[in-house]
């Protein structure tokens, strides 16, 4: 059996995946309060309630347009601005969401709300000494928030406070049984930590839940690869897919220190690509030196 030269929470340096979705127009109402606007009656609870619904299914595109009806109408409620900051989170556009959030902050049964999408979005963005305490906020105001625990879970797993991003998760999971996300961030974290069958269990679990979980089908590939199932780690996906889920499961057997197979398992995602495969071609460079390396310590250490 091939062992790892790496410790396998090292694979954050050398696997990396980037979800990546196709750039949006912003919408007009992510700043529609700042407007002039005439007075009107606040929006009806029920009026509302198509935009929450889009944006849980994520319809983004239903939903920037209910809201900008709302604005158009005058209905600057906070829980309207509520909606555009999670619109704002689920595109991406960071700063519009916290703009959008800080406005709603105000509202006392919408508080804990806007402050964690407010830490969620300054979370993306990498302002960690600034998310950390308000994700600590808001759990302590709100419980039942799963998505800041789960968000305080990934910012444990930064430095690798694994007890503590543990019973974040586990915070998320109670909160939230059905939703998939802290089930994959889990997992995310048992993968960092070659705790491989915890993390398959929990990948398989956030797949149960939503089967259309793009990330935790991603991870769950990659798990079974680092476990040496490399047959079932790239099977039944079309050939685009396969040689990326080729190359993953090359630089994940490079991980093992099975190099061997690695390299095979490279050479094979840059034939099915059909094209030149720059990502597969830099990883094969580097298990080809991770290899070297391997050698040099081997020879030294004798």
């Amino acid at each position: 059996m091939a062992t790892s030269p790496l410790p396998l929470h090292g694979l954050a340096a050398l696997v990396i995946f980037a979800a990546t979705c196709a750039p949006m127009t912003p919408a007009h109402a992510a700043s529609f309060w700042k407007r002039s606007a005439p007075a009107a009656a606040p929006a009806p609870e029920q009026d509302l309630e198509p935009i929450e619904r889009a944006l849980e299914e994520g319809r983004l595109v239903d939903a920037g347009q209910l809201i900008d009806q709302q604005a158009l109408a005058g209905g600057a409620t906070p829980r309207l601005k509520l909606m555009v900051g999670e619109l704002g989170l689920a595109r991406g556009e960071y700063a519009a969401a916290i703009d959008a959030f800080r406005s709603a902050a105000g509202e006392a049964d919408l508080g804990a709300k806007a402050r964690q999408g407010q830490a969620l979005a300054l979370a993306h963005m990498g302002r960690v000494d600034e998310a950390l305490p308000l994700l600590k906020k808001v759990v302590a105001e709100q419980p039942s928030a799963w998505r800041a625990w789960s968000a305080l879970g990934a910012m444990y797993d930064r430095s690798s406070a694994w007890a503590d991003a543990e019973a974040a998760y586990q915070h998320a999971i109670e909160a939230a049984p059905g939703a998939a996300a802290p089930y994959n961030n889990r997992g995310y974290s048992y993968l960092l930590q070659g705790r491989l069958d915890a993390a398959a269990s929990d990948f398989v679990a956030a797949l149960q839940r939503k089967p259309d979980l793009a990330e935790a089908r991603a991870n769950l590939r990659l798990t079974l690869a680092l476990r040496g199932d490399y047959d079932r780690a790239t099977d039944g996906v079309g050939a685009a897919d396969r040689a990326a889920l080729l190359n993953n499961a090359g630089l994940a057997a490079g991980a093992r220190g099975d190099f061997g197979k690695a390299e095979a398992l490279l050479q094979q995602a840059m034939a099915t690509k059909g094209e030149f495969y720059p990502r597969a071609s830099e990883n094969l460079t580097l298990v080809r030196e991770l290899q070297s390396r391997v050698k040099v310590a081997t020879h030294d250490a004798h």
